[in-house]
């Protein structure tokens, strides 16, 4: 059997479509199969069906440094032949047609291979020839890359082979950011879960680094110093669907800002994203002083393993605290008890009477949410440093103010001196509703912890991320000169919105739109302590983006967009416009919600016009009147991933929601436990009833476009199509399709003619699958 596995090996960067342009594909010189694809079935996965010719992608590791721009790149991916019978594999690697590498060195199992390399109209003829020979069109999207060609080697059966590369590369550099991407999506070409996924980039540079970002997986960032950075990002027994990217900026100055800006159309508004860095401090400079209240539920439900851990996570911020920092603990149940009647100065003596005080603590009791918060609350007086409440509850009011509007509304009234407010809720007794409300109020975040994991670990993350307010109160603001006052702001709908924080090691990523294009000054101002400061930075909001190098833009204002408007309905009550947007928001980006779910359905037609799902959302839209429970706390947790999203994994990342960082998410297996999860890819979405997050593989996010696999009335096989195609009819509608048959000369011609985007869409057409898509203004029908 003839059979291919995909090997995601390269890099490309720059001004790159978001299009896998640089893997390694081995090719089996027998007869031809399909390229293997798993299936991701909507619950827990049946074990994978395994061929005769079968093959899996076991390892995959990317290791880079970068220096000033130049990337030097080992890529190992190790493949297993799970077949019965030896196979002779060739090794293909496609280049993309604007990078500069050189010194490539490829090694199968450790030993130097020959190779060659071909032009792309070399290449060109190369691949078609694969394309049609395998009756699959998975290799369409590379068409026009220049090709290195091994010769052929074996692989015995059941036996792995391990293919490394190396090479150099100049990375390009675009509005002043350094791009580099890597096609980690060509993975998904596996019969199995790749068992290890595993990313190190190390960047050094002459100039400290300030912006450090991805807009596809939620990365984990460490900077030892203000002019090095390592980047990790590290799965399991997963399955890649997006193309790995990361980009970073390099600036002199104590706040570095970048501005990226997207706009499809002339004639509609433009989106950008502000990413600003403060700069990274030595270990030993002293940092501006904070305020810091630990308010925590000693109520009986906290009896047992949680109020260990909840002392655990106390101790966690008593030893992270600063010699100039004020602080107190507030324990309440029906009562409250505060460690000291008003703030303290820490200090090591302190320090010990606070664990003291933290140690003789026992749960009994109700729950005194209103009085605990008015406590607190009192105890504010100097709005000059910021000020943190850390507010920790397992359960509903039962003593004192019961209302959840008047609790809400009480706090808002008492914080004089904006105070953060950070809500944690412990297990599924919460009232999550009244928690979102405190905490938006409280230009804080809320956190969910469920009954399986650790209450320290939660705290500690989070308070890890805040210990170092660089600049407090912080304000954006547009200014262009071509604009007139009744032109109205530059900007609007930032999210998250202003008057946020900015924090050591962080980076503040606000997603907006914008009316008129046009060079832009931003202006960044807050305080660092009680002094004042501004800064402001060059931007250019493009008039009309030529491809979609930067589409991501768009995706991530929509899912914050998604998230904001759920958030209205759920603390303010219906409104039919925002249900109407939040369908047309979801089915156009096939951005997957509890409300929306139904989407994934093989049987709904993804209309954007579509009555019936307006309905169908708006009923299913009543669960948010459910506060607490599973379902309360789940629809929470959904609806913050959305408001904090930074990247396509829907996660919760550095960012943070209201400017106050949250963990880095990490993507669940389909069907798994939410709790063991804080963030999911955007083929999927979080099973309220369940509290499980749920993948689909109706519904696929190609770039910045979607497509959903349907089965016709009365019929077995699939159609895809895109949002604006779902409501033709084959019949009733032929005078306007035009049939392509897959292969042809004319099916070629299309594929030459398109974007990277609108062939990754071609890709994705299945054997016996029809595709009917709209390009450039016709439609198309390819059987």
């Amino acid at each position: 059997m003839k059979r291919y596995l995909f090997l995601a090996l390269g890099i490309i960067t720059g001004l790159m479509h978001s299009v896998a342009a640089a893997q390694g594909v081995l090719i089996v010189t027998s007869s031809p199969v399909p390229l293997p694809r798993p299936h991701h079935p909507p619950h827990p996965p049946s074990t994978p069906v395994v061929s005769s010719a079968s093959y899996k992608i076991k390892e995959l590791a990317i290791h880079s440094r970068i220096t000033d721009q130049v990337a030097r790149t080992q890529v190992s991916q190790t493949f297993v032949n799970m077949g019965s019978n030896p196979i002779e594999v060739k090794f293909l690697f496609p280049l993309p047609h604007d990078s500069a590498i050189d010194k490539l060195t490829l090694l199968v199992d450790g030993k130097e291979m020959p190779g060659k390399l071909l032009p792309a109209n070399e290449a060109k003829s190369v691949y078609e020839s694969i394309v049609r020979l395998n009756k699959d069109p998975a290799l369409v999207e590379w068409m026009g890359m220049g090709l290195f060609q091994t010769s052929v080697f074996p692989v015995p059966a059941g036996a792995e082979r391990k293919v490394a590369i190396h090479y150099h590369q100049l990375l390009k550099k675009d509005r002043g950011l350094t791009d580099f991407l890597f096609p980690l999506s060509t993975a998904k070409y596996t019969s199995h879960a790749v068992e290890k996924v595993d990313i190190q980039v190390a960047i050094e540079s002459t100039i400290d680094i300030k912006n450090i970002y991805s807009p596809t997986h939620a990365i984990e960032i460490k900077r030892p110093g203000a002019r090095n950075a390592v980047i990790s990002y590290s799965r399991t027994n997963d399955v890649p669907t997006t193309d790995f990217r990361l980009m970073y900026d390099v600036d002199k100055g104590d706040v570095g800002a970048r501005v990226i800006s997207y706009r499809p159309s002339a004639s509609d508004e433009g989106y950008f994203l502000m990413l600003a860095s403060p700069q990274v401090k030595p270990i030993d400079e002293a940092r501006p002083p904070k305020t810091v209240l630990f308010v925590v539920d000693r109520s009986g439900s906290m009896s047992g393993k949680k109020f260990e851990q909840a002392r655990a996570a106390i101790k966690f911020v008593l030893n992270n605290l600063r010699s100039e920092d004020l602080f107190n603990i507030i324990a309440y149940d029906g009562n409250i008890e505060s460690f000291r009647p008003e703030l303290e100065r820490y200090t090591d003596e302190t320090r010990r009477a606070a664990i003291g005080f933290v140690e003789g603590l026992y749960p009994g009791g109700g729950t005194n949410i209103a009085g605990s918060l008015k406590t607190a609350l009192e105890q504010l007086k100097d709005d000059s440093r910021p000020s943190y409440i850390l507010f920790l509850t397992d359960g509903l009011p039962t003593v004192g103010t019961t209302n959840e509007g008047q609790i809400a509304e009480a706090a808002r009234q008492a914080n004089r001196v904006r105070a953060r407010i950070l809500t944690f809720g412990v297990g599924y007794d919460v009232n999550s509703r009244l928690l979102d409300r405190i905490s938006r109020d409280g230009f804080g975040l809320s956190e969910y912890v469920r009954p399986d994991e650790e209450i320290e670990t939660h705290v500690s993350t989070v308070y890890s991320n805040i210990s170092s307010p660089v600049l407090t109160d912080v304000k954006v603001s547009f200014e262009l000169d071509t604009l007139k006052a009744e032109d109205g702001p530059p900007v609007n709908r930032l999210y998250p919105k202003t008057n946020l924080d900015l924090f050591e090691g962080q980076q503040l990523v606000i997603a907006g739109r914008y009316k008129k294009p046009g060079a832009a000054k931003v202006v960044v101002s807050g305080r660092v302590g009680k002094q004042e400061q501004r800064f402001d930075f060059p931007a250019d909001l493009i008039e009309k983006s030529n491809d979609e190098t930067y589409a991501f833009v768009e995706k991530i204002w929509a899912m914050r967009r998604i998230g904001e408007i759920i958030d209205q309905l759920d603390l303010v009550g219906k409104n039919d416009e925002l249900v109407k947007e939040l369908v047309e928001l979801s089915t156009r980006h096939g951005i997957l919600t509890p409300y929306t779910s139904f989407l994934a359905d093989e049987t709904v037609r993804p209309s954007l016009a579509s009555a019936d799902a307006v309905n169908r959302t708006r009923d299913n839209l009543t669960k948010l009147n459910e506060a607490s429970g599973m379902g309360g706390v789940s629809q929470r947790f959904a609806k913050g991933l959305y408001q904090k999203a930074s990247n396509a994994e829907v996660a919760t990342h550095p960012s943070g929601a209201g400017g106050i960082p949250g963990p880095v998410a990490r993507p669940s297996a389909p069907g798994a436990s939410v709790g063991g999860a804080t963030g999911y890819s955007l083929n999927s979405y979080v099973d309220i009833e369940s509290d499980s997050i749920v993948a689909t593989d109706s519904v696929r996010q190609i770039g910045n476009r979607s497509v959903y696999a349907r089965k016709r009335p009365g019929q077995l096989d699939q159609i895809l199509v895109t949002p604006e195609t779902a409501e033709m009819d084959l019949e009733k509608d032929r005078e306007k399709i035009q049939t392509i048959e897959r292969f042809s000369e004319a099916y070629f011609k299309l594929v030459e003619a398109n974007t990277p985007t609108e062939n990754q869409i071609l890709s994705q057409q299945a054997q016996g699958q029809q595709l009917l898509i709209q390009l450039r203004g016709k439609i198309y029908l390819v059987k």
